[in-house]
């Protein structure tokens, strides 16, 4: 007799185990994606700047570069760039070919190039323009992007990641509502992408008698997060 009740409660276990897994397999689920963005004036900027000289000879372009590169550290300074916020991000010394009629290169070396590129954050919006003329006018021939930021966008993208959430669930209660069912807990939630703004490239230009005219706009900064919701159609 215990025997067959031991056997009895656990086929009454097994059954329970059984349908449990049978209602968590079948579980009726909603996905969705949200998208949040928050937008805010940029308070920094970064600047790449530098020379390129060419010469016959290596030492007289590096000479010349290097040189120029001194007048443009001494404007950066004196404009309050601080030499933490000034780093080298590209130099190179290269060789000139000489080109037949064709355009094709010949083995022999007419001259070298030198390169010498500084990646400059200012901190200091209102002078950027100013900035921008004088590193021209010291002799940098090379300005290759500008792009906006936040020093610290943590506050930001937090936002930006509120709206996501806010705009899965809105999305997902419309899809509930339309199909007649109510919306269940969250299961599931994941980031998908953070989105930050993109370096503006501006071209060299000759420095004018007024500071060089600079939009800084707004950043936004977006968020994508997906979402999984239970549906309960019991109601």
């Amino acid at each position: 007799m215990h025997r067959l009740m031991s056997a009895a409660i656990i086929l009454a276990n097994a059954a329970i185990l059984v349908a449990n897994g049978f209602a968590a397999e079948t579980q009726r689920t909603i996905s969705v994606t949200g998208e949040g963005r928050a937008t805010a004036p940029p308070d920094m900027a970064t600047i790449r700047a530098g020379v390129v000289t060419q010469s016959a000879k290596a030492s007289e372009a590096l000479t010349s570069n290097n040189d120029a590169m001194d007048e443009i550290m001494s404007v950066l300074e004196e404009q309050g760039i601080a030499p933490k916020n000034i780093q080298t991000s590209n130099f190179n010394v290269s060789p000139q070919y000489k080109h037949d009629d064709q355009g094709r290169r010949q083995p022999e070396v007419v001259g070298y190039r030198v390169t010498n590129q500084l990646r400059v954050d200012v901190h200091d919006l209102p002078k950027l323009g100013k900035i921008l003329d004088a590193l021209v006018a010291a002799g940098s021939n090379e300005l290759s992007g500008i792009s906006f930021g936040i020093n610290d966008p943590t506050g930001l993208l937090n936002e930006a990641r509120k709206r996501a959430v806010a705009d899965a669930h809105s999305r997902a209660e419309l899809y509930a509502q339309s199909a007649g069912v109510a919306l269940g807990k969250v299961l599931t939630i994941s980031e998908q992408t953070v989105r930050t703004p993109q370096p503006q490239r501006l071209a060299a230009r000759k420095a004018a008698d007024a500071s060089v005219p600079i939009a800084t706009g707004e950043q936004e900064l977006r968020a994508t997060v997906d979402m999984v919701f239970a549906l309960d159609d019991s109601e």
